[in-house]
């Protein structure tokens, strides 16, 4: 009897590993929608609120006083607002027979709710992208141009003899002008974030005369030097091709560069370049909530998310806007 050495499919058969699966679940700190327009719980889907023309507040009208007279008085007048907070929902259903027959490590209602959190981040970074990261948006507004730029532009920042410090610095100065308010967020597309650290005026400003070696350009020393409590770098990604084609992945963000005005937390007579209205009234607390439940005549579990939102510009005067930051 002749004897033949075991291969590999005699020795072992291929099974799923159960301490590794690749899902490719983006980071949720790359969404900043929720950051740059703060969030405010709303209890019905619709109202309204209460504007104030900051003129008035901002006109010196305190007078001198004769003996025996009244003081001078001032006015101001209120306006009103409103909001519409939209339902969105999405959901993943889960078949009696998948389930039985899943191996490990699925866990099938696990990946449903990651899948359905990470397309509610998706929905509100898009929306937001493409109502308020986008031209004719902000009362103030630049286009980036290569070369030396004339009215309404400035110079890409992907250009070394572009000067960001500057340009940034007299957005802000123009906001401020404008509304008595210094914008104190900066939100960029990632290209733009990935040439300012590597220009020549913001690595001079932050190597503090180091010689040798790469100066470490990290986004709180960028904040520092702008003068800004927060920069934001749009990170996430779409797919923007059908199931079934070529993927096609690209930054939600766009190359554009927005300066704005954000409260430390909302309230009365407290401006905002925009608020994030978060229906929290039929969520029960948030502005999203995700449920499970039992579909008999299909014999499916139903993972579903929901979300009630509205991103609603509040001061298009808070907000200066860079289109076209870099090539």
């Amino acid at each position: 009897m002749s004897f033949q050495q075991p291969g590999r499919a005699d020795v072992h058969v291929d099974r799923p590993l159960t301490n590794i699966s690749l899902a490719f679940l983006q980071d949720s700190e790359g969404f900043v929608a929720d950051r740059v327009f703060p969030r405010l719980s709303v209890a019905k889907q619709s109202d309204s609120y209460f504007t104030y023309d900051r003129g008035y507040f901002n006109r010196a009208e305190m007078k001198k006083r004769a003996p025996s007279t009244e003081s001078a008085g001032m006015n101001y007048a209120i306006s009103t607002d409103t909001y519409l907070a939209e339902v969105w929902a999405l959901h993943k259903d889960i078949a009696d027979q998948v389930r039985a027959n899943a191996d490990d490590p699925i866990n099938l209602d696990r990946e449903a709710t990651a899948a359905l959190t990470l397309q509610g981040l998706l929905r509100k970074e898009k929306e937001w992208a493409a109502n308020y990261f986008a031209t004719n948006i902000w009362t103030n507004e630049e286009t980036g141009v290569s070369g030396a730029p004339s009215s309404s532009q400035f110079q890409r920042f992907d250009e070394a003899a572009s000067t960001p410090i500057e340009t940034i610095r007299r957005w802000k100065r123009t906001v401020q002008a404008s509304t008595g308010f210094k914008p104190n967020v900066m939100t960029v597309g990632r290209a733009v974030y990935d040439a300012l650290l590597d220009h020549p005026d913001i690595v001079g400003r932050l190597d503090r005369g180091q010689t040798s070696g790469p100066a470490m350009v990290m986004r709180d020393a960028l904040a520092a030097l702008f003068e800004v409590d927060e920069v934001l770098v749009m990170d996430a990604i779409e797919n923007t091709a059908a199931e079934g084609a070529t993927n096609s992945h690209d930054f939600i963000g766009g190359k554009h560069v927005l300066l704005s005005y954000r409260p430390a937390s909302p309230g009365l007579m407290t401006p905002s370049a925009g608020y994030t209205m978060a229906w929290t009234g039929l969520m029960g607390g948030g502005d999203s909530q995700i449920s499970r439940y039992r579909i008999d005549l299909k014999k499916t579990d139903r993972i579903e998310i929901e979300m009630a939102f509205d991103q609603k510009l509040v001061s298009a005067d808070l907000g200066y806007f860079g289109l076209n930051a870099v090539n």
